[in-house]
């Protein structure tokens, strides 16, 4: 079975769509028979497309830290939750259990796991696809930032365009696993 890894927000956010696109995306998922690897929390964003999944019969594959299951975060119905120690080791089998990567809209925590999957594809730790969900131009301006480390020359032209950008959770996994 092929697994997405999704990092995401552990909030919800203020625009509707961004929990649309989460709940639409698990819904995919689960209909197209493809795994979810993801942050193990039941709150937010994560929660909604771990549902989605769990609701359309899905597999679903939680990491989480020790830390983030005391603070009453994990999700309890998950097919299978990993603890791990660290946000490091968290990352670390995130990415040994997915075939793909996908990121929606959050805040730093998901900045951090994207950019450490875009770094250890460049640095030739993996050669999965990496894919953003741009729900209403939410990574509009990561894009224009990414365009400028290219023209500044700190960012190879072919690693940038490597990183999928799509605007709809069907467009997305059509990119991802075709």
């Amino acid at each position: 079975m092929a697994r997405l890894c999704v990092f995401c927000g552990s909030g919800h956010g203020r625009e509707p769509a961004h929990g649309v696109a989460a709940r639409e995306l698990g819904q995919l998922l689960a209909e197209r028979g493809i795994g979810l690897v993801y942050g193990g929390a039941h709150r937010g964003l994560m929660g909604v497309v771990a549902d989605a999944v769990l609701q359309g019969g899905g597999e679903v594959i939680g990491v989480i830290p020790q830390l983030l299951v005391e603070r009453e975060i994990a999700h309890p119905g998950l097919t299978q939750q990993i603890v791990v120690q660290s946000m490091h080791e968290r990352k670390a089998q995130m990415a040994a259990h997915a075939d793909a990567f996908a990121a929606l809209p959050g805040g730093f925590g998901t900045l951090d796991e994207l950019m450490e999957i875009i770094t250890w594809r460049q640095l030739g730790l993996h050669d999965k696809p990496i894919g953003l969900l741009d729900v209403n131009g939410y990574f509009a301006g990561l894009q224009t930032f990414i365009a400028h480390m290219v023209n500044a020359g700190f960012v190879a032209a072919v690693e940038a365009a490597r990183i999928e950008f799509a605007p709809d959770p069907n467009g997305l996994l059509d990119r991802l696993f075709t």
